[in-house]
């Protein structure tokens, strides 16, 4: 096979855009996933049966469907419903909402994970239950489910590539489209590949770090 150094040249104004595109629909869909996976856990743990079952329900529909399939139902179906939304914004959408399912067991084992003893001491101070959950017990679950979260984006990241198939012309998708015009796919194909891998190993390691901090 021939290298073709000119292909790569011509791709990289494209790629450059498709790199913006992947880092923002990352940066939006991951928080949606941190936000509402909050949300999803500490409605687990509502004690009204009316609250807890259907987040149950419905986080558990997420979490066992594919990504692929919600992406294309949020694109393809919710426009016949009257709802109608942009690729960029369907694919953050889809991402961060099948995402947000598993960090909502993140959070929940973090919430676990709090001493009982925190509890009874909020509740010997008599602080309100919101300022007990916001003031006492959220900031110690966080900090302990910090790296677990951090595995999650880079999950994402790695998972981004799904949103070329609704149109997102993310690094993938612009490879795709260059390929098809150019009939050139190796090069930037091997280009996308080299910048998941400078992304995401980094990060990584940064997250191995954070690790090590937390838990001294």
């Amino acid at each position: 096979m021939k290298w073709d150094w000119s292909a790569v040249g011509d791709f990289m104004p494209k790629f450059w855009d498709g790199v913006f595109v992947t880092l923002q629909a990352l940066a939006l869909s991951v928080i949606v996933a941190f936000v509402l996976g909050l949300v999803w856990a500490l409605a687990q743990r509502s004690p009204l049966k009316v609250v807890r079952w259907p987040v149950t329900v419905i986080t558990e529909f997420i979490r066992n469907t594919p990504l692929l399939v919600q992406l294309f139902f949020l694109y393809f179906v919710l426009p016949e419903w009257g709802l109608t939304l942009s690729a960029l914004t369907t694919g953050v959408i889809g991402l961060g909402l099948h995402y947000s399912t598993y960090t909502a067991e993140v959070y929940r084992a973090g919430i676990d994970g709090v001493p009982a003893g925190q509890w009874e001491a909020a509740t010997a101070l008599s602080l309100p239950r919101a300022r007990t959950w916001f003031s006492v017990i959220l900031p110690q679950a966080i900090r302990r489910v910090v790296p677990a979260l951090g595995n999650y984006v880079i999950a994402m990241l790695k998972d981004s590539p799904l949103i070329s198939t609704i149109g997102v012309l993310e690094m993938l998708g612009e490879a795709k489209q260059f390929g098809s015009i150019t009939f050139q796919m190796v090069e930037p194909l091997f280009v996308v590949g080299i910048a998941f891998i400078v992304i995401a190993y980094p990060a990584s390691l940064l997250l191995r770090a954070l690790e090590r901090r937390l838990v001294r």
